[in-house]
């Protein structure tokens, strides 16, 4: 059993790329003056020289990194998530995704999450963004564990990726010693018979202490985690509904265009059943600690507990 630990996720993601550099030298990183947040730093102290400081300036980053990629390296392309999948979005599908170079762009500090910087970094639209260019794997991995699996996934794979990342700490759960992570494949971490929770990233963990309570109110959940949302795993998702009839999806991203969508776009034309998203509402965040805004827009255990009973209520 490994041991169990809570720490962010980015944190989690600087320490995969330095335990990383040595097994693959093409490996470089870059950052845009925010190395110090999205953890790069650990790379970058111990491997000065693979490592850029682009500036503020994430279209110029994304650039950089695509002609290193063109150039035989493996770029980490790494900012908040609200500028280098959106203030960047151009250079990635252009310059990234329509070549299919081998780029993983990186966003960090990612939903609502980020707390009192604002509205403004408050990314609720990068997966939805992400989805769209073709040929880009999408990843959000949900605690310390599945983030360094998805990192060294990532450098295996050839092709582009965007791997999301937390800026919150979260206790780990997939340190049991049969956890196994592959991409595009999704886990089931509780069965059950009644509904289905799907949930990504944070809100994982908040997904999972939903579940146990439901157990104690007499309602057999199952839950799984979606750690790539594209590709997501099609199979997993269309027999649980074939299964238990009821979807629930909860992400810490807009309810337009996210895990809930994806999720929809595959039952819709394989198993049609009812699916309840639980998300951002086509909002804006605003400033405020993190767990409060967390508890606001709903993405807390109580709340999806609430919204599992009233989806049996009326089934």
């Amino acid at each position: 059993m490994a041991e169990k630990v809570k720490k962010a996720t980015r944190e989690s993601y600087g320490e995969a790329l330095r335990e990383l550099a040595e097994e693959y030298p093409r490996v470089v990183v870059l950052d845009a003056d925010l190395a110090e947040a999205t953890k790069t730093a650990l790379f970058r102290d111990a491997y000065p020289e693979r490592f850029i400081d682009c500036g503020i300036a994430e279209c110029n980053m994304v650039g950089v990194a695509a002609g290193l990629a063109s150039c035989g390296k493996i770029p980490f392309a790494t900012s908040f998530a609200m500028f280098s999948a959106g203030r960047a979005y151009e250079q990635v599908r252009n310059s990234v995704g329509y070549p299919r170079l081998n780029v993983k762009i990186v966003g960090s500090h990612a939903g609502v999450s980020v707390g009192e910087d604002g509205a403004t970094h408050q990314c609720c639209e990068d997966i939805a963004l992400m989805r769209t260019v073709p040929g880009m794997v999408v990843l959000n991995p949900a605690d310390h564990y599945e983030m360094k699996a998805a990192v060294k996934a990532a450098v295996e794979w050839k092709g582009p990726v965007y791997i999301r990342l937390g800026r919150l700490a979260v206790e780990s759960f997939n340190n049991s010693d049969g956890y196994s992570f592959e991409l595009g494949k999704g886990i089931t971490l509780r069965d059950g018979k009644d509904l289905t929770i799907i949930a990504t990233g944070l809100m994982v963990s908040r997904a999972l202490e939903a579940v146990k309570n439901l157990e104690r109110q007499g309602v057999d959940a199952r839950l799984i985690n979606i750690h790539t949302i594209k590709p997501i795993d099609r199979e997993l998702v269309v027999r649980a509904a074939r299964e238990t009839g009821k979807i629930i999806t909860v992400e810490e991203h807009s309810v337009i265009g996210g895990l809930g969508d994806a999720v929809c776009g595959v039952l819709s034309g394989e198993c049609p059943v009812r699916v309840v998203k639980i998300g951002v509402n086509d909002q804006y965040g605003h400033s405020g600690p993190a767990q409060d805004l967390l508890d606001e827009f709903g993405l807390n255990a109580d709340h999806i507990a609430e919204t599992a009973r009233k989806v049996m209520e009326r089934s």
